[in-house]
């Protein structure tokens, strides 16, 4: 399979027109992929347009490619966000990784009442942007014609605020539904999939969010890590609305 990369200017561009990669992504594809001249690469811009075309100039700081075929991917619906609770480690990172790979719309850090990690104002700015580049490169790797948006991080109140206007689903062991047993094509509303740290969500969150709208379910007979329960999730749902 022909290599990816993400560029702003393929927004525009057209079969026949020259598309030049610089910068970090030009590195990328001259001096660790090395691409060659003649080489057929994929690029996108990350907001649904895909193009095909062959390298006719290779250096680590330019990348002229022609383009061959464009093609126009319209957006997912409904949307499947992940509300990640920040872990310790990289679990909460590894979760960001796996769920751009398998499909996710977009991506909400969540400062869960035990989540272990804190993010203060400056943390939160430096831990979006970590989490950004590594949604951007998930989502090279799997050849993604949208890129997910990681958003600004929520509390327990605004997720349940948003109960309201998008199917909230709260992964929890001790739930009496089935994730893989919830009727998950009867709405279009967005689905969002909440995902706890590593000591479990509180009892006063989930009662916080099952009050406001929000369904308990479970993926399973045995408990997950933080950083695998979003991933197998996404792919319970995305099998579910026909996008697998």
């Amino acid at each position: 399979m022909a290599l990816h990369f993400l560029v702003d200017s393929a927004t525009d561009a057209a079969p026949g027109d020259v598309v030049v990669l610089t910068g970090a992504e030009a590195h990328h594809a001259a001096a660790v992929r090395r691409v060659r001249v003649g080489e057929e690469v994929t690029l996108g811009d990350g907001r649904g347009v895909l193009l095909t075309g062959a390298c006719e100039a290779v250096a680590p700081k330019e990348v002229v490619v022609r383009i061959g075929a464009r093609s126009e991917i319209p957006p997912a619906h409904p949307r499947i966000t992940l509300v990640q609770a920040l872990a310790k480690g990289d679990r909460d990172e590894l979760a960001v990784q796996a769920a751009t790979e398998l499909g996710v719309d977009e991506i909400t850090p969540w400062q869960a009442a035990r989540s272990v990690s804190r993010w203060d104002a400056a943390k939160a700015a430096r831990g979006r942007a970590r989490w950004e580049a590594i949604a951007r490169e998930a989502a090279k790797q799997a050849h993604r014609a949208w890129l997910p948006v990681v958003s600004a991080p929520t509390t327990t109140d605004q997720l349940a605020a948003r109960a309201a206007a998008s199917r909230v689903l709260v992964l929890e062991p001790t739930a009496t539904t089935a994730l893989s047993r919830a009727d998950l094509g009867a709405s279009d509303s967005d689905i969002l999939l909440v995902v706890g740290p590593e000591g479990g969500i509180a009892p006063e969150e989930l009662s916080l969010l099952e009050n406001a709208g929000a369904t308990l379910v479970r993926l399973g007979s045995t408990v997950l890590r933080t950083s695998t329960a979003g991933p197998a999730a996404i792919s319970i749902v995305s099998a579910a609305l026909g996008r697998w």
